[in-house]
């Protein structure tokens, strides 16, 4: 985009945020605030778009946020009593033992669930797995797992125990039920939907979540970070430059080797939590040599 175009979007975005939170009034809201790139830029324009703003920055600290997150995280809350740490009722481990660990993706993950639960009574397993040729069907690879023989515990439920259950207590408590959120055009799915309806989701008729940068890309974010000097939390710097955070070595990451290795050369300690958290399923990907380098090649390489 052009250096004029960027500039019509920061007044589009700005204008949104002050429309929709003047209507709905700014008690109702908060800012889901992960401490990455995407989140910090929109906590930083919420304040251009309006200052003076009380609107809570909450962050989970799930126990598997990198070291240098919390980090940064709990330095602005310092400095900025907005920002608010929550934490899960259960430690990690012991709410993947519970609820069942995360596998290839979310839509795998559930449909193992679904069948772990009701075998192939589910009609949606029973879908899953035929070999329709859509990207949807479950790999022939893992099609092992829906069997009586793969006794893992699957599910989706790690993001909700660890993250949305602590959100969710908190507007509950606060009154504050409008989650604002930094997500763009290329996530959640919605790959390319810039909708100017996708920023507002309503369920039964009740706004839930704002997502004021739906319509914009990864270069709007950066255009805002260079013209306002927004400072990010140092994983995104050197050494590290990393491009994304979120839950590290979470199973769902398409390049956890990669992530893996950076975190072996500069965070040692916090990938040797990985694999003390991930064990059961980082032992199957090595296994069937998915996403991560089969046992026989860690050795090689002195893991």
């Amino acid at each position: 985009m052009r250096d004029g175009e960027l500039e019509f979007l920061e007044m589009d975005r700005a204008q949104k945020i002050r429309q929709v939170v003047n209507q709905y009034g700014e008690e109702k809201f908060y800012i889901s605030f992960s401490g990455g790139r995407d989140s910090t830029v929109l906590s930083e324009f919420i304040d251009i778009a309006l200052p003076g703003n009380n609107i809570p920055r909450v962050f989970a600290n799930t126990g598997i946020e990198y070291a240098a997150v919390v980090k940064f995280v709990k330095a602005l809350a310092e400095k900025d009593d907005r920002y608010i740490l929550l934490k899960p009722e259960t430690p990690i481990k012991q709410t993947l033992e519970r609820v069942g660990y995360p596998f290839k993706s979310k839509e795998h993950s559930k449909k193992l669930y679904l069948y772990q639960k009701y075998g192939y009574e589910s009609k949606a397993v029973q879908h899953y797995l035929e070999d329709s040729g859509s990207k949807f069907h479950c790999p022939k690879i893992l099609q092992y797992q829906f069997t009586p023989e793969f006794d893992l515990k699957i599910s989706h439920f790690c993001c909700d125990e660890m993250k949305k259950k602590p959100m969710v207590r908190y507007a509950k408590e606060t009154g504050r039920k409008i989650t604002i959120t930094g997500i763009l055009s290329a996530e959640g799915g919605q790959r390319g939907n810039r909708s100017e309806q996708a920023c507002l989701i309503f369920e039964k008729g009740v706004l839930k979540y704002f997502h004021p940068f739906k319509p914009c890309s990864d270069e709007f974010i950066d255009y805002l970070i260079d013209k306002y000097s927004i400072q990010l939390c140092e994983l995104y710097y050197p050494p590290y430059n990393f491009v994304r955070t979120g839950c590290k070595g979470c199973p769902f990451t398409l390049k956890l080797q990669e992530q893996l290795d950076t975190m072996r050369e500069h965070l040692p300690n916090e990938a040797a939590q990985c694999e003390r958290i991930w064990q059961p399923i980082y032992s199957e990907y090595r296994r069937l040599g998915y996403r991560l380098k089969d046992e026989g090649q860690m050795k090689l390489n002195g893991f």
